[in-house]
């Protein structure tokens, strides 16, 4: 296996799919709120239907999540405690400003409510978890109920035939959310599938087969055209025969695939390293950055065309690149000031 992949399990291709990813998941939420009347194919099949790449950050979850702790947890030398520490530290401490933003920003009796499930991180496992407070993060929710059932995740990929098993039933239930449990008598209105984790386990299986067969999908580095076909067809499929759910999983596939067979090159590079790395944050903040943007009417500054949307779109992504830069060095410095406190103690 090539040796810039396999050191420390990490893919270097991954890194430039979750830039591309999160900044095609801005354009597209800074394209459907700012209303900009934009039509013809780049606005509507590719900006229009970027939010799909919600899956994409799920099997990359997956897989990444497998590169650190799968070996781990199937030998049984993990860490239980540590494990879920870790989930908390990562993410917790950005997380909960972000709440505390949004209701500085956006204030109402609701928000206390929600607050609450949001900074317990649970709030994946509620009946219906639509909350509004950093709207956004119910793709961070779904993720972290992933991370709760991690260790039983590991147990079905224990064999790739377990796996597969694992992969069918979870294809299985997500085609019951479809035709059965999206109803009424099971769910509460306004409620999106994709923030069940049993409608999304296909997706995370997916990234944990990925994986499975990563030494096998390796092998694909001396034949790359296959890989770039695969990437061809369901991209075409994609963006000209039908947008759903399961059509993305396989362009998802595709996508993982091409870049861990690729040399990664582009992905060492240090600003895409750096992105890279934030990339969640971006995610979980943009939203934020443009309803700043639009309470100061900079949305709208040139009309409803394609100025306004290029030039809103340009300050959301950056202002969440350099909001979510700087937060996170003065959480990292400001939790380490308070551990050597306590310490000291």
């Amino acid at each position: 296996m090539n040796e810039r992949i396999i050191a420390n399990n990490h893919y270097p291709g991954l890194d430039v799919v979750r830039v591309i990813a999160i900044a095609g998941i801005v354009l597209m939420h800074v394209f459907t709120n700012g209303n900009y009347g934009l039509s013809g194919f780049l606005f509507e099949k590719v900006i229009g239907t970027a939010g799909n790449f919600t899956i994409l950050f799920m099997m990359v979850s997956a897989f990444g999540m497998c590169c650190g702790y799968y070996e781990k947890f199937k030998a049984g030398t993990i860490n239980i405690e540590a494990f879920y520490k870790r989930r908390y530290e990562k993410l917790w401490p950005f997380f909960a400003l972000l709440c505390i933003l949004d209701v500085v920003i956006s204030p109402s009796a609701d928000s206390v409510y929600e607050i609450f499930a949001n900074l317990t991180m649970l709030q994946g496992l509620l009946p219906n978890p639509q909350i509004s407070v950093v709207g956004v993060s119910w793709t961070l929710a779904v993720i972290f109920v992933f991370y709760l059932l991690f260790p039983f995740f590991c147990f079905l990929l224990f064999s790739k035939k377990r796996a597969w098993l694992g992969f069918i039933i979870a294809g299985i239930y997500n085609n019951l959310w479809q035709l059965y449990f999206f109803h009424q008598q099971h769910v509460l209105g306004n409620f999106m599938e994709r923030e069940n984790i049993l409608y999304s386990a296909i997706f995370f299986m997916a990234g944990g087969l990925i994986y499975l067969y990563r030494d096998e999908l390796e092998r694909l580095k001396n034949n790359r055209i296959v890989a770039v076909i695969i990437l061809a067809i369901t991209a075409s499929a994609y963006y000209f025969l039908s947008q759903n759910d399961l059509v993305m999983a396989v362009f998802s596939v595709a996508i993982i695939i091409f870049a861990i067979t690729t040399d990664g090159k582009l992905g060492e590079n240090k600003l895409i390293k750096k992105l890279s790395s934030i990339s969640f944050e971006v995610y979980l903040s943009h939203m934020m950055i443009y309803r700043v943007l639009e309470k100061l009417k900079i949305n709208h500054m040139f009309g409803l065309n394609a100025i306004s949307y290029g030039v809103t779109a340009v300050l959301t992504l950056t202002g969440a690149i350099a909001f979510s830069y700087i937060a996170k060095v003065v959480l990292e410095k400001f939790i380490i000031c308070m551990k050597e406190r306590v310490n000291h103690v």
